[in-house]
């Protein structure tokens, strides 16, 4: 921000210019008719849900340059979604993909990803592993007539008219090599289809990527490898693999390059035909067909910890050869899970990203074994596993939001999720963290205020722990239980924003309150008086990084000084905030919204800052990658404000949280020129549960209670099949892309006369009918009684 607004930033703004400039926001509403839903009938859309996903949704950035900000650096791609097209099943470690991102050579994205909507060349698709980090391998590239050896990848022009993604199924033509590709996906195997046209030199370019390997060519028709690196317990496919053909070679030889660090990894290549073995960077094969024109040949893949348990896993995929059984099979397996949401209404365009979006949001976390499969311990012994083990649950992202949404659709895989966090903590002695913040506790708290079954007080133990053991992974911790807070030290030679070394200490802090609240409610439930108040008690200690004179949380020095000079509008990535700005930093206490309501002044004054930071022009000089989807100073991009929109159901004013999520669902998701435009990082479903929940109508604010705040839904009727069978549905009544207000609720029948509902309202099953008009309902949701609630009492002050 710059220093002409300074001054109306600590006089907490003045509130007249920001409520018309609201309005105006909100006005321009009425002009995005094409993002909102139209009166429709109430009937099933023809086409099935499972056909209406594109899993192509997410993979381009935004293309207008007022939601973009000043993002990104040049020479930099925008940040997208970051998503992956491929075809999977849901949760699962297997995924056949396109690659058209040289990742082995750089990146120029915070994750390595391996497939941007834009690049105009396909350099090769992977049929297992992680596409997120760009970690899969091998990879495979059909190439008719000259290859060229890895790094320099042989790569081809594509037409994205030729280009298909529906849930467990991607096809493209190479136009290069007039070539078609078609990969489908089953738990634990992939399966490619390429289509060449007439040649005596068709080939298929299979290699380890940058970090290499070893790989073997048996027989006539197999490939089989190990990519170097050991794998982990929570690595559910192994680095292992084993590729079979579906005709023998014509032809083979091994390669390799030999990677010069200094030219990052272009080196000398060795390639000899004939040759079965080969070790090195870039190591792979090369196997060559003789084909007629359409002829097909296919190749099955599958990954193990062993070269054996690779082939197992192979063998006992009974598709076989069967492309067209099992791209079925994953397909059935995706409506299986979008049949338990159905929506109707709205447009034909936001019923795709609706489900692309609920697609995206089962990215994570990761199946790693079946019960009674095998998995790799901690200590690196075998063992079977004794109920369904996923990997890390990224909690700083998906935690937020998605879990969430499991506990309504999947509270038995929640369980697992959980059993399999509780394991690792045993395993290696902490709860599981993720990036930032410690958010374990989200999982388990939100869980038992959903009445998901499970030995709680095991996982307190652990998480416990993390709240007080320095030596654990909470950073800065001991300092934070000393003080109260986390400092921050002004950067040597104070390098212009966004800075990105530091300790995030204002973020941290408010992470660590947020996380230590909800650790107070476990504790209170297990009978643990002492630590529910001590954890209570650390709650609040979002309090002592908020600057009253400036109105915002701001960081501290060691000797307890505020951070100068200090502006609220720069945006960094580790001093004072995390990824974030002050603006998109203060409104990161969802425990206790009411307690930050009272240190901005109350209702009135809260709503005003709330205004504000919706309107305040984004006029950031230090360019933030991630801070891009904008509405304001709002940061629809990241995870650290994600959930301003829904803050007026606490300060009476619910109709502006109506009006804004329409608006961020319009303007912020497939608003490009593409259709699949994103407004930043996915981050493994976050960034999509954010849609799916607000389409249906409903956040959760704060994960770890077991409440939802009411917006705006963009379908005429919501049928949420949950997970126990029982039915919530939400009817919008007279919906439209106008009538976006809710004028009346009830609840079963019953008058509703709050912005939010609980967990318990819905759990054996209810139907919320929402009024809509086109002017908001001042009256309905303002009353304080009926804010949701929170740590503080409203006027509490410390």
């Amino acid at each position: 921000m710059n220093s002409a607004l300074t001054p109306l930033c600590r006089r907490g703004l003045s509130s007249r210019p920001a409520v018309v400039a609201l309005a105006l926001a909100i006005a321009a509403l009425g002009s995005i008719a094409a993002g909102h839903a139209k009166p429709v009938d109430t009937l099933a859309p023809a086409k099935p849900a499972v056909d209406q996903a594109n899993p192509l949704v997410g993979t381009a950035p935004l293309d207008r340059q007022a939601l973009i900000g000043n993002a990104p650096p040049p020479g930099e791609p925008l940040y997208s979604g970051m998503t992956s097209p491929g075809a999977s099943l849901p949760q699962s470690a297997t995924e056949a993909a396109p690659v058209n991102v040289n990742a082995d050579l750089s990146y120029p994205t915070g994750v390595p990803v391996s497939y941007g909507y834009g690049r105009p060349t396909m350099i090769g698709f992977t049929g297992g592993g992680a596409t997120y980090g760009a970690r899969a391998a091998p990879m495979l590239m059909p190439v008719v007539g000259d290859w060229t050896v890895p790094p320099d990848y042989t790569q081809s022009i594509y037409d994205k008219a030729s280009e298909q993604a529906s849930p467990g199924y991607y096809a493209v033509t190479l136009d290069s090599f007039r070539t078609r590709v078609e990969l489908t996906a089953a738990q634990w195997t992939s399966l490619m289809r390429f289509t060449f046209q007439a040649s005596h030199r068709s080939n298929v370019i299979v290699n380890l990527r940058r970090a290499g390997g070893n790989v073997e060519v048996v027989g006539d028709r197999i490939l089989r490898g190990v990519s170097t690196g050991a794998a982990d317990e929570d690595d559910a496919g192994g680095s292992w693999f084993v590729a079979e053909f579906s005709r023998p070679f014509a032809g083979f030889g091994t390669f390799h390059a030999n990677r010069n660090d200094n030219s990052e990894g272009l080196g000398d290549e060795d390639v000899q035909a004939g040759r079965r073995k080969v070790s090195g960077h870039y190591a792979g094969a090369y196997v060559t067909f003789d084909t007629k024109a359409g002829e097909q040949v296919l190749v099955r893949i599958a990954h193990g910890h062993s070269a054996d348990e690779a082939e197992q896993r192979l063998r006992a995929d009974d598709n076989g050869w069967d492309f067209e059984r099992m791209h079925a099979r994953a397909r059935a397996a995706w409506a299986q899970l979008f049949d338990r949401v159905e929506v109707s209404g709205g447009t034909p365009k936001q019923r795709m990203l609706f489900y692309s979006t609920l697609y995206h949001a089962f990215a994570s976390p990761r199946l790693v074994a079946r019960k009674g499969e095998r998995i790799i311990g901690a200590d690196g012994r075998e063992q079977m596993a004794a109920y369904d083990r996923y990997g890390p649950v990224p909690f700083w992202d998906t935690g937020r939001n998605q879990i969430t949404l499991l506990m309504l659709l999947e509270p038995e895989v929640v369980q697992d999720i959980m059993r399999s966090e509780l394991d690792r903590a045993r395993e290696h002695g902490y709860m599981d963290t993720s990036f930032h913040g410690d958010h374990a506790v989200f999982l388990y708290d939100g869980a038992w205020q959903r009445g998901i079954p499970f030995d709680y007080a095991a996982a307190y133990e652990y998480l416990r722990k993390n709240a007080t053991d320095p030596h654990g992974p909470r950073g800065y911790l001991a300092e934070y239980m000393k003080s109260g807070w986390i400092s921050d030290i002004v950067p040597a030679g104070n390098p212009s924003p966004p800075y990105a070394g530091g300790k995030a200490g204002v973020a941290t802090t408010l992470e660590y309150a947020w996380d230590d609240y909800a650790l107070a409610d476990v504790a209170r439930r297990l009978g643990k008086t002492d630590d529910a108040h001590m954890f209570m008690r650390r709650a609040a200690n979002y309090r002592k990084v908020f600057d009253p004179s400036v109105g915002f949380f701001r960081g501290r020095s060691e000797d307890g000084q505020w951070m100068s000079p200090f502006d609220p509008g720069e945006p960094y990535y580790n001093f004072m905030m995390k990824e974030a700005s002050g603006w998109s930093t203060l409104w990161l206490v969802p425990h206790d919204v009411q307690g930050l309501m009272n240190l901005l002044g109350g209702r009135e004054a809260f709503n005003t800052k709330l205004d504000a930071f919706f309107t305040t022009p984004y006029t950031a000089k230090g360019i933030c990658r991630d801070c891009t989807g904008l509405i304001g100073q709002y940061v629809h991009g990241n995870q650290p404000d994600q959930q301003a929109a829904y803050l007026y159901a606490w300060s009476g004013q619910p109709w502006k949280t109506q009006a804004l999520t329409r608006r961020i669902l319009a303007e912020l998701y497939g608003s490009d020129a593409s259709g699949y435009g994103f407004p930043g990082m996915d981050d493994q479903g976050s960034t999509s549960s954010w849609y799916v929940l607000s389409a249906m109508g409903f956040y959760p604010v704060d994960p770890s209670s077991p409440d939802y705040i009411i917006g705006s839904p963009i379908f005429d009727q919501v049928r949420l099949r949950m997970g126990n069978g029982k039915i919530f549905q939400i009817v919008a009544r007279n919906n439209s892309a106008e009538n976006i207000y809710i004028q009346s609720a009830t609840l079963d029948g019953k008058r509703w006369s709050k912005p939010w509902f609980s967990h318990a309202d819905i759990a054996n099953g209810a139907t919320l009918v929402l009024t809509m008009g086109p002017e908001p309902n001042k009256a309905w949701g303002t009353d304080a009684n009926d804010a949701p609630p929170s740590m503080s009492a409203a006027g509490e002050s410390h």
